[in-house]
């Protein structure tokens, strides 16, 4: 086992049990917007775990799938803080 399968294996189980804590965010948060901004929090670690994954790979097609997976997050996040801000997403 070299230095970098510890830093990665090291790295899967922080982003993992950051996932366990938000996903117990998602589900406990007092508010909605808590939740979303803990369903956010999800995306941005999902796309590390991704990321870490496509590293231990070696492959190239894990981190277009990270692009995606991030755009998809940003474009719910916009969606959610127009609905915030003016009380529909579609005018």
């Amino acid at each position: 086992m070299s230095i970098l399968d510890a830093a990665l294996w090291f790295a899967f189980g922080c982003f993992a049990l950051a996932q366990l804590l938000c996903l117990y965010r998602v589900v406990r948060a007092p508010g909605f917007s808590d939740r979303v901004l803990a369903l956010d929090t999800m995306t941005i670690n999902m796309i590390a775990l991704i990321t870490l994954f496509g590293i231990q790979r070696g492959s190239g097609f894990y981190f277009e799938a990270t692009m995606l997976f991030a755009m998809v997050g940003f474009v719910s996040t916009v969606a959610f803080a127009k609905f915030v801000l003016r009380g529909d997403i579609i005018e």
